[in-house]
Parts: C-alpha cells; structure tokens; sequence
C-alpha cells in the first residue's frame, strides 16, 4: 500500500485569526500572523486498486486575489486537479472508491470525473449541493462500531478505514489508512493548519461548534496513543509530514515557517470567491451587483458564510 499527494496549489497563507478564531473570537488572534497554505488530497494506491481521498477544485475555477486584509488564500495553481492525479501515473478508469471527507468544493469540484468509482459519502452529506446529479454515490452509515476512541466507523479495505468526525460540516468524516505501523490521518479540515492542531484550536469554519471540539479532541487524544502521520489539505504540512512520515508529538511541535506573502496588485475581474467553499460570485451572474454593493449581512449562497470569507480573484 502506498499513499500519494495530489498536489495542485501552492503559496498560499491563512491567517491566525481564521485557523485558530473559532472559540474564542478572531479578535484574540494577530490577523498579521500568516502560516504556509496550499491545496493537496491524498490517493491511496492499495495494489489492488487505486482510492481517492477528495477531489480537489474544480477546473477553471480562478485564484483568488489576495490583498492585506484577506483572511485566508488558498494558493497560486499548480495545475488542475485532475493534471496533478494524471502527473501520479494514473487515469480515471483506474479508480475504484473515492473518500469524501466533506462536501465543500476544493475536497469535491472533480467527483464527476470518476464515474466508474464508488464514491463513499457520510450519509449526512447526502442533500449537499455540491453532491446534486452525481449518480455513483454510496452514503455510509458508519456499521462496523468504534475505531479505537471514535465512536463510528466503516472498514472500507484491509487497512483503511472511514470515520464519522462531524463538526466542520455536519457530515464530516476522517480516513485512516494502517501502513507499517503507522497511522495516516487524511482529515480533510479538522484544522486548517497544523499549528490549530498543537495549540488545540478551532478555526471559524464549522456547522456545529461542540462537535468540532469534539472530534478536535478525540482527534488529539488519538494521535497521543497512537504513531499518527497528520495529512492536512491545506499546509504543505502535509505534504512535509507525507514524505518524512513525520509521527505527530503534541508535546514537541515541528518549528513553525511563517508565511511572508508579498502582495501584489493584479488586475481585478470583479469576481470574489469564497476561501470556505470555493463558491465564485461573478456580478454578470448577478445583476450586475458588485461584491462591495451587496448588503453587510449577505451569506454565501452554498456554505453561508459571510462577505469576510470572500477575497477578491
């Protein structure tokens, strides 16, 4: 069994008050404080078949155009997702099972893709309108009992395993693949960053905040009791821990590496998106409404979060 990254943005940053905001207020949080972002999921190649965890933007979807007041940027493309699973050696066909571990647009713009695979989907998931028309669904209830302090889980092969962490979404899940004595811990967004992880803090993304500090905790208490290689989806973190097969210490955090992003002006297109969904809200989609003339309590129309969560692309 081998895990791979599907790695297609990088140079992106997210600032203290977005990863670290949730409980206590942004307030607290040094908003000029910005760790290392990227964009990258995870494939599972068992040698009997190849498993996709999420599937990355979709194509065509803009970069956002970060100023100093931007919360969070998900970083400069790569490529496309579906170029970096290409990169990997690998074609579509190839895919059996796909891992969704929540519904939000950069973990599942290109599930379409993959429509001979079966695409395993926490069943709290199921009326997501990202998950609208996709016909190869399969939603899991979560049969097979606890896995070690989770509650809930569902064995989906020898050695990789699927577990109920609501919390960011309301049908959240984790995937933990059993590789040469080790776990791998694909998350998804129980942090934005790997730092939230060791200061035990939420971000300001969540549906349910008791149950984000739930799972937060139980996550921790895991990776305590059990040699835990921690693959985050948005910090090259991950992809760091990945290739060093880096264990998880709470007690000895790796040194931090503090984004130092020099910003530049580029052209504007009037197009704002969304750094929790990927949502894109285009004027000439709207009536020709501007970002900035849209009323102060407007929510983003898929995961209703507010104007602040958007940075120009």
């Amino acid at each position: 069994m081998e895990i791979k990254a599907v790695k297609f943005r990088k140079d992106g940053f997210y600032t203290q008050p977005f990863v670290f905001g949730g409980e206590e207020g942004t307030e607290k949080f040094d908003r000029n404080i910005r760790y290392r972002g990227a964009l990258a999921n995870y494939l599972i190649d068992t040698g009997d078949g190849v498993i996709l965890v999420d599937t990355g933007l979709t194509a065509g979807t803009p970069e956002e155009k970060p100023d100093e007041n931007s919360p969070a940027f998900t970083g400069k493309d790569i490529s496309s997702y579906m170029d970096a699973f290409r990169k990997l050696g690998y074609e579509p066909e190839q895919v059996t099972k796909i891992l969704l571990t929540h519904r939000h647009i950069d973990h599942s713009g290109e599930l379409k893709s993959f429509s001979g695979a079966k695409i395993y989907v926490n069943r709290e998931e199921m009326n997501a309108a990202e998950l609208q028309g996709i016909g190869n669904i399969v939603p899991v209830d979560f049969s097979d009992g606890p896995y070690y302090n989770f509650p809930e889980s569902q064995k989906i092969c020898e050695g990789v395993y699927y577990i109920k962490a609501k919390g960011h979404t309301s049908g959240n899940s984790i995937v933990i693949v059993e590789m040469n004595g080790l776990f791998y811990m694909i998350h998804g967004d129980i942090t934005y960053t790997d730092e939230a992880l060791y200061e035990n803090k939420l971000s300001v993304v969540f549906d349910d905040m008791p149950a984000a500090r739930e799972t937060l905790d139980r996550v921790r208490t895991f990776v305590r009791n059990h040699p835990t290689v921690y693959l985050s989806t948005h910090t090259p973190l991950g992809l760091e821990n990945l290739e060093a097969n880096r264990v998880v210490d709470l007690d000895n955090p790796p040194e931090t590496v503090f984004d130092k992003y020099d910003f530049v002006k580029d052209e504007e297109t009037g197009k704002y998106v969304c750094t929790v969904c990927g949502y894109v809200y285009d004027p000439a989609e709207h009536g020709g409404v501007a970002f900035e003339d849209l009323p102060d309590d407007w929510k983003c129309p898929r995961c209703k979060q507010g104007k602040d969560r958007f940075t120009k692309a």
